[in-house]
């Protein structure tokens, strides 16, 4: 694989930069997860005020217009650019908001979006034949025993379609990632623009075809749902993500991911504060579960794949 000068570059202090992860990067870990906390308040608000299609539309849209100078299309890459942002800027935003939409406590899609991890693994091992060892798959158990958990909580029964939206978004992120690596090298901005430009062509048509009143309804949404709408732009995708991808370009995945484990419980104890919806004790004791499996999957050593 060709390395370019900037990710040349990178390398070369790479060593270096890893050996001195301190005060810089746990600030940056913590800015990273406070954009991603709150920004399960902010799809929910717009998902409300709007509509599930219309608002991932706009959102990539806009992604799209701010990361469009840095667009570039790679040689025997092009096409799996593509299938990433249809994935990570399509189909995963797309069932993300309908479980949004049809939710009222946004802190069960929050445990139920910890599967991502669990569906990553279970997904290279199937496709890619990559093996996994016995920490990683007793971790995967734990991870679907505490989401499967919420099913037994009549505060959130109701809520049971949601989550399994919301695990069907995790397991098409879960493919993104796949996806994902065969595009080592490519720019955060490059990235980017891919997810909203192939986000906004792949929604904006069923937006205008079954939203066309949430559409005309834009003009009088207020300011409060406007203002998630700009932070989610900005704060979660550009400053949030490009802020994480710079520092998995420096340091470990094995330092970086578990300090990334405060996202859903930060975001399920905001979710609850804003909307006042209630965080029952079998919501902690399965989101316990499925944290403690994604903190084993992420702190267990990878194996090499088969042949």
């Amino acid at each position: 694989m060709k390395i370019g000068p900037e990710e040349g570059h990178a390398m070369e202090g790479g060593g270096e930069a890893m050996r001195r992860f301190g005060p810089l990067g746990m600030v940056l870990a913590l800015l990273v997860n406070l954009m991603f906390a709150l920004n399960v308040i902010a799809m929910k608000v717009v998902v409300d005020a709007t509509a599930p299609l219309l608002s991932v539309a706009l959102r990539m849209g806009v992604v799209f217009l701010l990361c469009a100078p840095a667009i570039r299309s790679l040689p025997g890459r092009t096409g799996w650019l593509a299938l990433y942002g249809f994935l990570n800027g399509g189909l995963f935003l797309l069932l993300l908001n309908i479980a949004l939409f049809m939710a009222t406590n946004v802190g069960a899609l929050a445990i139920a979006g910890q599967l991502s991890v669990p569906f990553s693994l279970l997904l290279g091992a199937l496709l890619l034949g990559e093996k996994l060892n016995a920490r990683k798959v007793a971790g995967v158990m734990l991870a679907f025993a505490g989401v499967a958990a919420l099913v037994f909580d009549p505060h959130i029964l109701t809520e049971v379609p949601a989550v399994l939206v919301m695990a069907s978004a995790a397991m098409t992120w879960g493919g993104a990632t796949l996806v994902q690596r065969r595009l080592a090298g490519v720019s955060v901005m490059n990235g980017q623009a891919w997810n909203g430009l192939m986000g906004a062509l792949t929604l904006a048509p069923f937006a205008l075809m079954f939203e066309r009143p949430a559409i005309a309804g834009l003009a009088h949404v207020g300011w409060v749902p406007a203002a998630w709408f700009a932070f989610s732009c900005l704060g979660s995708t550009i400053i949030g993500q490009g802020t994480l991808a710079w520092l998995l370009q420096r340091y470990p995945i094995s330092t970086i991911m578990p300090l990334m484990l405060a996202a859903p419980v930060m975001s399920t104890v905001f979710a609850s504060l804003y909307f006042g919806t209630p965080i029952t004790a079998v919501m902690i004791g399965g989101g316990t579960l499925a944290l403690a499996g994604v903190t084993i999957i992420a702190l267990s050593p990878d194996r090499k794949a088969r042949g």
